[in-house]
C-alpha cells in the first residue's frame, strides 16, 4: 500500500496562517492525505491565538509545533502551498513535488489593539483561509474519487 500524497503548507514563521490551514485541511481531507506545515524561518511556536481561533471550531492545535521546511526535503512532498509572500519566494522543490499553489493571507500575528480585536482579526484568516482551502479539499476529494484512490 502507497503512502497518502503530503500536502505541506508553507509560510515563513510556521506560527500562524499555515496551522490553520494545516488544521482544515486535515479535517477536509482526512486520511486519503497527509497534511503538515512548516515555515522557512520558524518563530518557535504556534501562536495562542491561532490555537484559541481553531478550537472554536472544533480543530485541536495545541499539539503543533513549529518546523523549518527543511525537516521535509528528503520527504515525498507531493503538493507545496504557500500562504505568504515570502514563503513563496523562499520555497525550494521538495522530492516528488508535482504541485504549486500559492493563497495568500494576511497575517493574523501582526493585530494590534485590545485581545478581543487581535481574536477579530485571528477568526477572520481563519475564516477565509477555510473558505480558499476547503474548495481546494473539495477539488482534491473529487479528483481522488475519479482516480479509484479514496473514500
Amino acid at each position: 500500500m502507497t503512502n497518502p500524497p503530503l500536502i505541506l503548507v508553507l509560510c515563513t514563521g510556521n506560527s500562524c496562517r499555515s496551522h490553520l490551514a494545516e488544521g482544515l485541511l486535515r479535517r477536509a481531507l482526512g486520511p486519503a492525505f497527509t497534511v503538515a506545515s512548516a515555515g522557512s524561518k520558524p518563530a518557535g511556536y504556534v501562536h495562542p491565538l491561532a490555537i484559541r481561533v481553531m478550537a472554536e471550531i472544533g480543530i485541536d492545535l495545541s499539539t503543533h509545533t513549529s518546523k523549518h521546511m527543511d525537516e521535509f526535503l528528503t520527504q515525498q512532498v507531493e503538493t507545496v502551498i504557500t500562504v505568504c509572500g515570502n514563503a513563496d519566494q523562499a520555497c525550494p522543490m521538495f522530492p516528488g513535488q508535482l504541485n504549486r499553489h500559492h493563497f495568500p493571507f494576511l497575517d493574523p500575528a501582526h493585530a494590534t489593539g485590545t485581545e478581543e480585536e487581535q481574536l477579530t482579526v485571528f477568526r477572520e484568516v481563519r475564516d477565509g483561509i477555510a473558505a480558499v482551502f476547503g474548495a481546494y479539499a473539495e477539488g482534491r476529494l473529487d479528483e481522488a474519487k475519479r482516480a479509484g484512490k479514496c473514500c
